[in-house]
């Protein structure tokens, strides 16, 4: 029971699509939204505060190094962080705090700057890693993974460069929400059941936004009637990536070492006697023992939320607020989106110059793709944005910035690599599914 329990709440709470409102969701998105509304125009003087508590803690532990810093392992590597993060805090809480008061230049702070991050984006974040972050140990600590690792060992290795217990994590992002992918990831990379390149592959690959935002992107481009024909497509387009990307670098090219240095590989081979089933279910009620009280269940939990709201937030600010102010006032995504002209006209895309622009300005926000794509006339191009905008799965105002923020060893040079690959990669597939559609 201990074991069947959790996990089947856990599975419940993150995995199962449900329809609440109208709206496909999970029911920790309906959790979150509840709460989001409850605290309603105080979030962004909460994300705000807890920022700046960020940033003077960081600066206390590496000035004063105090007792509670030093005696515990959490708050150290919380809060003890290498100088580039130091400055990235920084620089978050600067940005914060001119746009919650709107002093200083508006280009920093306006709806489609900083103002997009601070009122949009963080309040979705805090309510969404406090009810994720709070009861994520019933995904991870009851079980759930033992038995899905010893079960799918054999299909997630050879087809995705994965362990088995990626499963679990792969299928709460995919149908969950990239920011309860990613902290799921970074957890079990954290705690060394994935390697430097697994925790990569999963944090690039399966972290995408959530049925509901799906919906909310086809909508915007007036398609909504579309909705099953674009996530089947989505889906398709973004297993293709997921079975090329692990094969090439940078991924390819990632350590296979644990989190505390050591290379040893965790080993997922049956032994003679059992099923995998028989040796994931033993496994799994050895883990779902050794949790012993309540009280250590939500410890875990809120350490969880601490480690993604102050891990994150400030760094989610700072990247996102400068991606999408190099977006909105500067023609670099225009000029970057150039080259893709002739590759759109030699597929036959409708408006491919209109477009182009679209094709890298994902990068900053995934939802500029189909702001920029509500003047185009064509349908299928909408349609082919759409798509793309959610296959190409990193960019800086979340995914992104949530991937640097975490433990999950990826740089900023990795994330615009994979970027441009997922985008070479599935945009023709989800072309030529376009043409068939149009």
């Amino acid at each position: 029971m201990k074991f069947i329990i959790p996990s089947m709440l856990g599975i419940l709470l993150f995995m199962v699509p449900i329809k609440y409102h109208g709206d496909v969701t999970i029911p920790i998105a309906i959790f979150s939204g509840i709460l989001q509304d409850a605290l309603g125009t105080y979030l962004p003087g909460i994300m705000t505060a807890i920022i700046i508590l960020t940033l003077i803690g960081t600066f206390l532990a590496k000035a004063a190094k105090p007792d509670f810093v030093r005696r515990s392992p959490f708050f150290t590597a919380l809060l003890d962080v290498p100088v580039i993060w130091v400055i990235a805090r920084l620089i978050g809480a600067v940005f914060a705090v001119l746009t919650l008061f709107k002093i200083g230049p508006e280009w920093i702070w306006s709806e489609n700057t900083g103002g997009l991050l601070l009122n949009d984006l963080l309040p979705i974040l805090f309510s969404v890693f406090f009810f994720a972050g709070l009861l994520l140990p019933l995904l991870l600590n009851f079980g759930l993974l033992e038995l899905f690792g010893s079960l799918l060992a054999k299909f997630m290795r050879p087809v995705f460069k994965l362990p088995g217990r990626s499963s679990v994590d792969c299928v709460a992002s995919w149908l969950g929400d990239g920011t309860i992918g990613v902290l799921l990831t970074s957890k079990q990379y954290e705690e060394g059941f994935y390697t430097k390149r697994e925790a990569a592959i999963i944090g690039t690959s399966f972290s995408v936004v959530s049925i509901t935002f799906s919906l909310v992107v086809i909508s915007q481009v007036e398609l909504g009637h579309m909705f099953v024909p674009f996530y089947l497509t989505v889906t398709f387009a973004g297993i293709i990536a997921a079975l090329v990307l692990p094969r090439i670098p940078p991924l390819s090219t990632k350590p296979d070492t644990y989190y505390h240095g050591q290379d040893e590989k965790i080993t997922e081979a049956v032994p003679e006697g059992y099923t995998p089933f028989s040796w994931g279910y033993k496994q799994a009620l050895i883990q779902a023992d050794k949790n012993k009280s309540v009280i250590s269940f939500f410890q875990d939990g809120t350490k969880n939320v601490l480690d993604m709201w102050m891990g994150v937030a400030p760094i989610v600010m700072a990247l996102g607020t400068l991606a999408l102010m190099v977006a909105e006032f500067t023609p670099v995504f225009d000029w970057l989106g150039m080259p893709f002209i002739p590759l759109l006209e030699l597929m036959q895309i409708p408006e491919a110059k209109e477009a182009s622009k679209t094709l890298v300005v994902g990068f900053a926000d995934m939802f500029l793709p189909t702001v920029l794509a509500s003047e185009i006339t064509s349908e299928m191009t909408r349609f082919i944005i759409a798509c793309v905008s959610v296959t190409q799965l990193i960019y800086m105002s979340e995914v992104g910035g949530l991937l640097l923020g975490s433990k999950i060893p990826v740089s900023f040079k990795d994330l615009v690599i994979i970027f441009l690959l997922r985008t070479i990669i599935t945009l023709p597939v989800i072309v030529g599914i376009a043409h068939l559609l149009f």
